[in-house]
C-alpha cells in the first residue's frame, strides 16, 4: 500500500511517499513543489496543480493526506494556504484517490505519540519510523512524510473497523 502525504503550502508544498509492507513502513521517496515570488497568485496555484496532478498520476498513491489546517494568527497566511489546499484536493480528487485529511495534532500523535510533540521531535521519529539515513529536508517534505505515516495508521484503523 502507497501512501502520499501533503504538506500544503503556497510558495512550498512538500510531499512524501510512505510504503506499507506487512507491518513496515518504508520511506519512498519526498520532496517539495516551489513557486516563484514573481508568479503570480493564479500562476502559483496552477503549477502545484499542475505537479501534485502528475506526481499522483504516475505514482498511482493508494491514500492521500493532505493536513488540515490551523492557524490562530496570520489570517493572510491562512489565506494563501488555504488556497493551495483547495487546488490540491482538486488534484487528489480528479485522480479518485481516497483522501485522509489528518489535523496537526493527529500527525504528531501518530508518529510520536504526543499531541504537543516539537517539529524536531516529529522530524526525528519520523526518520527512525521510515528507517531513513539521514533526516528529510526541507521540513516540508518531512512534515509530508509524517502526514503520509499518519494517513496510513488512520487507513488501517478505518480498515480494522470496517472488518
Amino acid at each position: 500500500m502507497l501512501a502520499m502525504g501533503i504538506d500544503p503550502g503556497n510558495a512550498i508544498c512538500g510531499y512524501g511517499f510512505v510504503e506499507l509492507k506487512g507491518n513496515s513502513l518504508h520511506g519512498a521517496g519526498h520532496g517539495v513543489i516551489r513557486t516563484s515570488p514573481d508568479m503570480g497568485r493564479g500562476q502559483r496555484l496552477q503549477y502545484i496543480y499542475e505537479k501534485l496532478h502528475s506526481l499522483i498520476r504516475e505514482r498511482c498513491p493508494d491514500i492521500v493526506g493532505v493536513e488540515k489546517l490551523f492557524f490562530n494568527r496570520n489570517v493572510t497566511t491562512a489565506m494563501t494556504v488555504s488556497e493551495a489546499r483547495g487546488v490540491i484536493l482538486l488534484a487528489v480528487e480528479m485522480n479518485g484517490v481516497s483522501l485522509i485529511e489528518p489535523t496537526p495534532l493527529q500527525v504528531k500523535q501518530a508518529v510520536v505519540g504526543y499531541g504537543q510533540a516539537t517539529k524536531e521531535q516529529v522530524i526525528y521519529m519520523t526518520q527512525r519510523l521510515l528507517c531513513l539515513d539521514k533526516k528529510a529536508t526541507p521540513d516540508d517534505a518531512a512534515d509530508a512524510l509524517a502526514i503520509a505515516i499518519c494517513s496510513v495508521h488512520s487507513w488501517s484503523a478505518e480498515k480494522i473497523w470496517r472488518g
